[in-house]
Order: structure tokens, then C-alpha cells, then sequence
């Protein structure tokens, strides 16, 4: 059963939303959540997050923005999908920058929010699939320590350049061996990005990310190079529609 947060500091909102996620046939539980404090203390049991941006209940320590920065420190079993809903475009940015999965201006369409609603749970349980099923897709070929060795690409955080060696950065270990990261970057693209002269991430290991960093599934922070970082932002999006199957 899909575990749904809606919280928004107006009442008529949170029951507008409330009856549309019953419009939809999925099988729910929902919490209804008047401010960031209360919506927060609960965040280990939602999967996913409808959060007005402003909350401006004087309850609220913080707005929605800050809500779901504060979700993203957390390490769950399953990601949580966020989805802000809002009055002011203005904000849409801020929402990318926390990994929002949709941003729905109010008035919410009837129709467009069942089309989100549809993406966003089946996005949710994919991520349940997901941290059950083996990985399987491409890999990586090379020698280290002189053994060859054949490393899936879903099992590389990140690779860092060090002179003219590249350091893999592993679940449970460091590789290092003779290559160029630009030869790595030009091998992997579509699945790894490099967000720095010095770092070439794995966006499928990326638990949040800022304007200044990027912050990985292993809580490691990289550093962003400004001129990289719109260009980031829109391979990661491609990357996660992608995924999702969009």
C-alpha cells in the first residue's frame, strides 16, 4: 500500500488533493500534514510527498523547499518521490535543485494530476523492485594490479582522476589504473556525468545534489564546477526520465 503525505498549511487544499488521490485506483494510506514540523516527524513511513512551498502556518519552523531538503539527508529504503504544489512558478528551480519528481501549480488540473499521480507511484514501486531485484546492464573492462577485471557500471559511485591514473570508487572497494577521465566521460556517458575536471559520478548513485555539489548514495560530497552545473541538472533529469520509462 502506497504511504502519501500531503502537506499544506490550507485545509481546502489538503482535502482537494485528498480526494483525488482516492479518484485514483491505487491502493493508499494518507496522512494529512498542516506544517513541516509534523509532516517530518513522520517522513520514515511516506513514500510519497505532495508539500506546498510556502506553508506559511505560523506552526511551520520551515517552508516546504527546506521540508524536502531535510528528506533528502535521510538514507531510506526507498527514495521518496516529492512533488511540490504551488501558486508561483518562480520556485520551480528550487524544486529541481531538491530532485522533485513533479511541480503542479495551483489550480491543480484534475486531469494533469492524475497523469502525474500515475507516474509517481509507479516510480515508487519501481524503487521497491528495484533494492530487491540484481542489477544487470553494461560494464566496465579493465586492469588493475595486473588482473583484469570486469566491473558493472551500477557498482561504481564515482571515478576521481589522479595524474594519469583514475581511481574507481566502488561499493565495498578503490580501483585504481592508468586511464584518462575523458576517455572514461565520452565511454559512460548517458549514465555518468562529470560534474568537476576531477569527477565523473554515476547519476544512478546521486541522493540529492545542490549548486555546489552532488551529494552520492555513499554520503560522499562532490564538489560541482559552476560551469557544469545547468548542464547537470539537465542530464540528471534526462537520466531519471529515462529510467522511469517517460
Amino acid at each position: 500500500m502506497l504511504k502519501i503525505a500531503i502537506c499544506d498549511d490550507d485545509a481546502a487544499t489538503r482535502s482537494y488533493l485528498t480526494s483525488l488521490i482516492h479518484e485514483q485506483s491505487w491502493p493508499c494510506e494518507i496522512f494529512e500534514f498542516d506544517s513541516a514540523d509534523d509532516c517530518f516527524a513522520n517522513i520514515k513511513k511516506i513514500e510519497l510527498y505532495f508539500l506546498d512551498i510556502d506553508l506559511n502556518s505560523p506552526d511551520s519552523r520551515i517552508n516546504g523547499i527546506a521540508l524536502a531538503q531535510e528528506i533528502r539527508k535521510h538514507n531510506f529504503e526507498t527514495e521518496p518521490v516529492i512533488i511540490f504544489v504551488t501558486g508561483y512558478e518562480q520556485y520551480v528551480f528550487d524544486a529541481f535543485d531538491v530532485n522533485a519528481f513533479q511541480y503542479l501549480l495551483k489550480p491543480v488540473d484534475e486531469q494533469k494530476f492524475a497523469q502525474v499521480f500515475v507516474r509517481a507511484a509507479e516510480q515508487v514501486e519501481k524503487f521497491k523492485k528495484s533494492k530487491n531485484l540484481p542489477k544487470v546492464g553494461r560494464t566496465l573492462t579493465l586492469q588493475s594490479a595486473n588482473i583484469n577485471r570486469t566491473i558493472p557500471l551500477n557498482q561504481i559511485k564515482y571515478i576521481e582522476s589522479s595524474n594519469h591514473k583514475v581511481i574507481l570508487h566502488l561499493k565495498d572497494e578503490q580501483l585504481t589504473y592508468y586511464a584518462k577521465i575523458s576517455d572514461l566521460e565520452t565511454q559512460l556517458q548517458g549514465q555518468f556525468f562529470r560534474i568537476h575536471k576531477g569527477y565523473l559520478i554515476n547519476l544512478a548513485a546521486i541522493k540529492g545534489y545542490s549548486r555546489t555539489e552532488a551529494i552520492m548514495t555513499s554520503g560522499d560530497r562532490l564538489i560541482i564546477s559552476k560551469y557544469k552545473y545547468q548542464d547537470f541538472v539537465k542530464a540528471y533529469l534526462h537520466f531519471l526520465k529515462k529510467e522511469s520509462g517517460l
